[in-house]
């Protein structure tokens, strides 16, 4: 994971929240990203549609720019005395230039089971519950951002720089989440719509757990200034030095470890994937999406950090997977006696998987055991 493409420059400070700044020197061409930008359906017969938060992208095969959403005339879906006009359908071989996201609670559900590989030999439990409430793990609880004390009044008060096309949310210097767009505009878009994402139990708890963060003051050298090019070099390399401190130290936890990529979409020259580390105890860990260009660098980019609860499913997921769902050769991977691994399970909500007989067994023997 990178910033390429992307000058990341010093953050501002409201209470506990941190904002990072993230500018483009030029937009990325041939992409825009849309706020709930869903096709006209016109009014429905039997009361009124919800549309939740979520994203459109929208592109274009050359590389030429985008229009921006809403400025295309439309005719309207009804006519003078209510008739519906009827829908126009697609022609075949049409090609397509756009796609929508799913909201950030919704899109949880989409990363986390990445990892998730489902047994081949089922049972009458099993079967049950996946016809029923589905084979995907479920998420945990997750916070909006009103719940998140001082993000509101943050994204009010803060200044858009020139160019901004991303930020990082901080909580206590802790990351939450990053947003990056291709256009400034797409960004400014977007820039209140973060009060209406998903934010984990972490981040909740240190909004309200801590009510400041340190500030990053710049020091300049007076007596290296005699003119007006002495003090923009001198501002130039407070800047590069905020940035290499930042991308190394606090944004370490996102930019360090590697990632497993899954191509979802292409789209001309672009490519949707979704990303995700190796899940390992005790490290900051985060999933989500991104659109990249032909040379890898990110013109759209979301994530989320998971708990260390998630973590602990998503490597006892990948372990079991791993080992064909065998228990005693993913106790072994693992350093786990088979009862323990029964219990972690358990304890991670991720009994439901197994036989009922065979949680019973191994639970019991590993009381006996203590």
């Amino acid at each position: 994971m990178t910033f390429a493409g992307l000058e990341t420059r010093p953050g501002q400070v409201w209470g506990q929240i941190r904002l990072v700044p993230l500018v483009r020197e030029r937009p990325v061409e041939g992409l825009r990203i849309h706020p709930g930008a869903l096709a006209d359906t016109g009014t429905p017969r039997d009361g009124c549609w919800y549309v939740p938060h979520g994203l459109t992208a929208e592109w274009t095969g050359d590389g030429s720019g985008v229009p921006e959403l809403g400025t295309a005339l439309r005719m309207p879906t009804t006519t003078v005395h209510g008739s519906r006009r009827p829908r126009a359908k697609s022609k075949f071989g049409e090609r397509r230039t756009r796609v929508r996201f799913v909201p950030r609670r919704g899109a949880l559900e989409t990363y986390l089971p990445i990892a998730f590989k489902a047994p081949v030999i089922a049972w009458e439990e099993w079967s049950t519950r996946a016809f029923r409430h589905g084979i995907a793990p479920q998420p945990d609880r997750t916070h909006l951002g009103f719940l998140v004390d001082g993000l509101g009044d943050a994204l009010r008060v803060f200044e858009i720089h020139p160019g901004q096309c991303g930020v990082l949310v901080y909580v206590a210097d802790a990351l939450s989440g990053v947003l990056v767009t291709p256009h400034p505009d797409d960004y400014r878009a977007l820039h209140p719509t973060l009060i209406e994402d998903s934010y984990g139990e972490l981040i909740w708890r240190y909004s309200m757990l801590y009510h400041s963060a340190p500030e990053f003051e710049p020091r300049l050298d007076a007596s290296e200034v005699d003119s007006i090019a002495d003090l923009r070099a001198q501002v130039a390399a407070v800047q590069r030095d905020w940035a290499e401190f930042h991308d190394g130290t606090l944004a370490g936890g996102l930019l360090g470890p590697d990632y497993h990529f899954a191509e979802a979409y292409a789209m001309a020259g672009f490519r949707l994937v979704r990303y995700r580390p190796s899940f390992s105890a005790g490290t900051e860990t985060h999933v989500g999406e991104a659109i990249l260009d032909a040379k890898g660098r990110p013109a759209f980019l979301q994530s989320f950090r998971l708990s260390e609860t998630q973590v602990r499913r998503g490597r006892l997921l990948e372990a079991l997977a791993a080992n064909e769902w065998h228990l005693d050769r993913t106790a072994d991977h693992l350093g786990l006696t088979r009862p323990a691994l029964v219990a972690l399970l358990h304890n991670s909500g991720l009994d439901w998987m197994l036989r009922r007989d065979v949680v019973d067994r191994e639970l019991a023997a590993r009381r006996r055991g203590q």
